[in-house]
């Protein structure tokens, strides 16, 4: 059956990234709805954040296209261009190749959630803007490195 039930769904927390980075995403979950729905081209989720919560580490993607729309309460996007605030059925595009690192945090006192859809490509790097970290996605598995190619 196409419809998803949202509420049925597993909400995934935690964080793949190394220490000392992972401890910032305290307050963050999601739920993979296009996992849920069978879904290979593209994926999508809702982002879930507490107060105080951020979505992620400020990055950018080499080869994957996102696009948000906030769907329940109020997050701020920060990115080179400064801080936006955005509402539920506000939008954002972050397309592949741009190098404008964003990520999006809640400073209210209520829970916010976004839907989240990007491309899945075959291979993908991105970029965190303000720390010096990269992960390497292909097949599946996963590589932190530095920006010069090093070992985290």
């Amino acid at each position: 059956m196409p419809k998803v039930d949202l509420n049925s769904l597993p909400v995934k927390t935690g964080t793949i990234y190394p220490a000392p980075y992972d401890v910032e995403m305290v307050g963050r979950s999601s739920i993979r709805v296009g996992d849920a729905g069978g879904l290979t081209q593209f994926g999508a989720n809702v982002v879930i954040l507490e107060p105080n919560a951020k979505s992620s580490l400020r990055h950018w993607h080499l080869n994957e296209d996102e696009f948000v729309m906030v769907s329940q309460g109020e997050v701020v996007l920060i990115d080179d261009h400064g801080e936006t605030p955005m509402g539920i059925g506000e939008c954002a595009t972050f397309p592949a190749g741009d190098q404008n690192g964003h990520h999006f945090v809640n400073r209210t006192d209520e829970e916010a959630r976004f839907l989240v859809v990007g491309t899945k490509a075959p291979s993908e790097v991105a970029t965190y803007s303000d720390i010096d970290l990269m992960i390497e996605i292909s097949d599946g598995k996963f590589e932190f490195t530095r920006k010069d190619g090093s070992p985290v």
